[in-house]
């Protein structure tokens, strides 16, 4: 599987369906937290989507550039598509379309419990935990 850019409204419609389900149904972060001023298609973000075998979308995420550093935002792969290295292919993705935008170093805001894997993909703690929507997170940045 390949995680693709976003270039039509109903491909960045799946991506916001995928976001619901994983942070508002599932982390109960509020509707009006999770989708912001950047969820659009002529934007500052890019958006990626990955889809499984039958096409069906099951992962995102964006990223924007930020000062020259590309922050990686809203990565979600619904629940029965985890532990299947999809993550690690939407992260690449994203972080190659910093490199192509300029950036030599990505940031995250990682949920703590996604610490360890962020770390086995270089990224390095760079703050103490905060929360964001009630949910502890870290700065994670990585040079590309």
């Amino acid at each position: 599987m390949k995680a693709h850019k976003i270039t039509t409204q109903e491909e960045l419609q799946k991506a916001f369906d995928i976001r619901v389900k994983v942070f508002v149904e599932e982390q109960k972060v509020p509707a009006e937290e999770e989708l912001d001023q950047f969820d659009h298609l002529d934007g500052e973000c890019q958006h990626v989507l990955i889809t499984n075998h039958d096409g069906q979308a099951v992962g995102t995420g964006r990223v924007r550039l930020v000062e020259g550093v590309g922050k990686i935002q809203r990565v979600a792969i619904l629940e029965e598509y985890r532990k299947h290295g999809l993550g690690r292919i939407i992260i690449q993705a994203l972080e190659d379309i910093a490199k192509e935008l300029g950036a030599a170093k990505v940031k995250l805001d990682g949920q703590v419990q996604a610490q360890g894997f962020y770390e086995k993909l270089g990224y390095h703690v760079a703050s103490d935990i905060f929360l964001d929507a009630g949910i502890e997170h870290v700065l994670m940045i990585k040079d590309v």
